[in-house]
């Protein structure tokens, strides 16, 4: 049925306007984003079936610039997938520039998760801080394969150099979801606590990004 036969206070966007996005279910509100259904399936319809057969939410959002596109999605409905997801972080980006400073790792935890989780490759970056723990700027410094990716500590002295920080929180994701750090990951965690504590900057935390909530090495006392 389309969905301007359906009462008016059923329609996801009249929905949305009158009660606010909270009322509204996963599938109605990838259907405001797709704008439009198919041949036989209303944006609703649409919405849920692509939720399903992606798997999840956050597997549907997370496209990637030259990844295989979810059946029915075309490139418009993509597009408006990806910028709706873009805003998302850009505003978990905004909240972390506003706060007064990062006192406890999941101030950080969630924007980290959003910008590094879904890579089908590893991925390491950095947030840099200031004396008060306030976000200067976040930066993804290495991209490698499926399974790993090669860090360098000189570079990142060179970036914290560059932003003039006085502290960082750094971050990798693990394509395979599996959050438990390596001893891989403790190793580059020591060696990188080492070389920026050279120039004065403090590491504060070391994230790993998998498909449950970040680990995050401070609160393993590993660090």
């Amino acid at each position: 049925m389309n969905i301007l036969s359906w009462p008016e206070h059923e329609r996801p966007r009249e929905k949305l306007l009158a009660l606010g996005a909270h009322a509204l279910s996963d599938a109605e509100l990838v259907a405001i984003l797709i704008g439009s259904g198919t041949r036989g399936r209303n944006a609703v319809d649409l919405g849920r079936d692509l939720i399903r057969n992606a798997g999840s939410l956050r597997s549907l959002l997370d496209l990637r610039t030259g990844m295989p596109r979810p059946r029915g999605v075309g490139k418009a409905k993509a597009s408006r997938l990806m910028a709706g997801l873009e805003l998302a972080r850009r505003c978990l980006a905004e909240d972390l520039r506003r706060d007064n400073c990062l006192t406890n790792p999941l101030d950080s935890a969630a924007y980290l998760r959003a910008r590094l989780h879904g890579y089908p490759y590893e991925v390491f970056a950095s947030l840099f801080l200031d004396t008060r723990n306030r976000v200067i700027a976040f930066e993804e410094l290495f991209r490698g394969t499926v399974d790993g990716t090669m860090v360098h500590a000189r570079e990142v002295v060179r970036a914290c150099m560059r932003h003039n920080a006085a502290a960082i929180i750094v971050a990798h994701n693990h394509p395979s979801g599996e959050c438990e750090p390596s001893e891989a990951d403790r190793m580059l965690t020591l060696e990188l606590r080492q070389a920026v504590g050279l120039i004065g900057v403090r590491l504060l935390d070391h994230f790993v990004i998998g498909a449950g909530a970040p680990v995050s090495m401070a609160q393993r006392g590993w660090l």
